[in-house]
């Protein structure tokens, strides 16, 4: 029997440079953990269920309630005596990645409003930022200043199944993502840029961008894609709500978008594309997105997009 991950992600800006929501409800089903067969959320890809898809309510949530069900959701940088704090509650001696500089995961930049998970970025100079300046993998290192964002961290990890989220990025310069991490690799679904003011960059506000990556420190070019996708969707991804579906199992990875398929690729050419696109040995296996993964929800700046 199939599992499936359903998700439904909408978001809408509420003032100009000052903020941005994002806006999410999600539900979800994936294999490996106990799950409870409903078929009352079905894929949009699949509305017959030709799949035999069953709902996994351990990692699903419609946000459908009066509070964050944090037996389930990771808040980062929620506040403690009036200061942020960056630990996980399952793993309290892990450093907590703050967000990417400029801007910092802030606990408080989040509300839920009419069945929504709705995130906000704020330009908040008076924020007690913190004083680390980290040097990132890709891009200069920056202090953390002036912007802050939100991030949700999901704690029930799974494996395999089908993954669906119904969006409307931030009308903004900073990136709206639903995205995941694994041990030793990051699988980002999508990083959508719903705005840009550079006559040379206006078609990032129309563009999928998705891709897998190897963390593994043994490997040159850590934590480059060793697979990614760019698409023109032929909409701008802050216009409307869109809904956005990931199938990943052993074999590979199909992206629906609105229903349709939009992409497929398998584990063989994932890992021909890693050889043939980065420096790894010539029997480096490239599908690296075979482990169980925890979903993440964020919103961040990407400096050299603007």
């Amino acid at each position: 029997m199939k599992y499936t991950y359903v998700a439904q992600y909408k978001l809408s800006r509420l003032v100009q440079f000052c903020f941005i929501c994002l806006t999410l409800g999600l539900t979800a089903c994936s294999q490996g953990i106990d799950v409870a067969k409903s078929h009352d959320v079905l894929p949009f890809s699949d509305p017959a269920n030709t799949g035999g898809w069953v709902l996994n309510r351990e990692v699903s949530d419609e946000f459908d309630g009066e509070t964050i069900d944090e037996a389930r959701w990771y808040i980062v940088g929620k506040f403690e005596d009036g200061k942020p704090v960056y630990r996980h509650p399952d793993k309290p001696n892990k450093k907590v990645w703050r967000g990417r500089a400029p801007s910092q995961f802030s606990g408080r930049n989040y509300r839920l409003e009419n069945g929504k998970l709705i995130l906000e970025t704020r330009w908040e100079p008076d924020f007690p930022f913190s004083d680390e300046i980290r040097v990132p993998v890709f891009g200069e290192a920056m202090p953390h200043a002036n912007i802050t964002t939100a991030c949700f961290i999901s704690r029930k990890a799974f494996k395999y199944g089908y993954m669906e989220i119904k969006s409307k990025a931030a009308d903004a310069e900073v990136t709206s993502a639903f995205w995941s991490m694994g041990q030793g690799f990051e699988f980002d679904f999508f990083e959508l840029f719903g705005d840009h003011r550079d006559v040379q960059k206006l078609d990032l506000d129309r563009e999928l961008w998705w891709s897998s990556r190897d963390w593994n420190p043994a490997v040159n070019e850590t934590g480059k894609p060793v697979y990614t996708e760019h698409h023109d969707l032929g909409f701008r991804v802050a216009d409307d709500f869109h809904i956005y579906g990931v199938e990943w199992d052993e074999n590979g990875v199909k992206y629906y978008v609105d229903g349709k398929l939009l992409s497929t690729v398998t584990s063989s050419q994932v890992t021909k594309w890693a050889r043939e696109n980065r420096q790894v040995p010539a029997d480096y296996q490239g599908y690296v997105a075979n482990k169980p993964l925890n979903l993440w929800l964020d919103q961040e700046t990407f400096p050299w997009h603007t």
